[in-house]
């Protein structure tokens, strides 16, 4: 029920709302920012302010300052962050694991079986709930809208870092920053079989799927999905499992669980993608049982969120951190590292 919860979280790029307007011939002077009040609903000034100075407005191409006065068939282009949905989410006192903070911005590890957000059925012991107890004074909350500084997600059962955005400058910086691809994302993953070859890039339009929705699948149809990029590279072979680095170009709904289940490799114990059942090696005696055991060490898809990369919104600065592998996943890759060489 959670999975079906979660699935309906809008993806990396759904987070923001991205603009394009040209202006009319009959336009008379005026400030960009007056301009950009007026056409765009709950644009504030200050809203505007934060994305200008984000880099984030655009006029003919070109970086634009508030006063700039805009002309007749100006093209402007603004991305901003989605308002949240969501206007009630009660405040938890839920420990956070928090490997930097500053003014701007905190990045954290989240552990395995925490929602990000919200939603219907699930209300309680978020990473929102979270935010907005820990830092009920940042601004939070306007004109009655969350702003619990999400610039993206990551799903219940799956382990690492995130950024949070602590100010609508860093949202609005950071938000440009995943749109136009340029966050470095690595993530770790212990899958069924070894891939052939070791290292590869996956493609393809990812989609819900007619027999399933809450499952993502692949379609060579850009109707039927959107574009998605994996790149993936073998760290270690374990003769029934492999262990991958995975980097994301986009950021798709499963993307990683569904490209890797569409070259024939599905996650450790993802049960969404069929990767909860023995797909290397004979099911019988005690190899089933040795699996039976590592799927109870691991009792979820094994993906691990492991480093992230960003320029930080003030300093301009390149910004990177690393975690460890989850004490769940380390168990399960050990199990099998002494299976393999016993």
């Amino acid at each position: 029920m959670v999975a079906e919860i979660e699935d309906e979280l809008p993806e990396d790029d759904e987070l923001y709302e991205h603009h394009r307007i040209v202006v009319d011939k009959g336009q008379s002077l005026l400030r960009v920012d007056r301009f950009l009040m007026d056409r765009l609903q709950n644009a504030t000034r200050t809203k505007i302010q934060a994305a200008i100075d984000a880099e984030s407005v655009r006029v003919n191409g070109n970086l634009t300052k508030a006063s700039y006065k805009i002309k007749p068939s100006d093209v402007i282009t603004i991305s901003l962050p989605h308002p949240p949905r969501d206007t009630d989410i009660k405040p938890e006192n839920i420990p956070l694991n928090i490997v930097y903070e500053d003014d701007e911005l905190l990045v954290l590890n989240k552990p395995a079986g925490m929602v990000v957000h919200p939603a219907h059925g699930n209300w309680d012991g978020t990473l929102v709930n979270a935010l907005v107890y820990h830092f009920q004074n940042l601004p939070t909350t306007r004109n009655g809208n969350i702003r619990p500084g999400l610039v993206h997600r990551i799903d219940k059962d799956t382990s690492g870092l995130m950024v949070i955005a602590k100010t609508e400058f860093a949202m609005t910086y950071l938000a440009r920053q995943f749109f136009e691809h340029t966050i470095e994302r690595t993530y770790n993953a212990l899958v069924w079989g070894v891939p052939n070859p070791p290292d590869g890039t996956i493609t393809g339009y990812i989609g819900r799927s007619i027999k399933d929705r809450k499952v993502q699948v692949i379609y060579d149809d850009e109707a039927k999905g959107k574009w998605a990029v994996t790149h993936f590279k073998t760290l270690e072979e374990l003769r029934y499992v492999t262990l991958l680095q995975c980097n994301l170009e986009t950021g798709r709904t499963h993307q990683i669980r569904a490209h890797l289940k569409h070259i024939g490799h599905p996650l450790f114990n993802d049960a969404m993608y069929g990767g909860d059942r023995i797909l290397r090696g004979n099911p019988v005696g005690s190899y089933k049982a040795f699996v039976g055991n590592a799927f109870a060490l691991l009792p979820r898809q094994a993906l691990h969120a492991k480093s992230l990369g960003f320029t930080h919104p003030r300093t301009r600065e390149w910004m990177q951190f690393d975690s460890d592998l989850p004490d769940d996943f380390q168990s399960a890759l050990l199990k099998w590292q002494k299976y393999i060489t016993d």
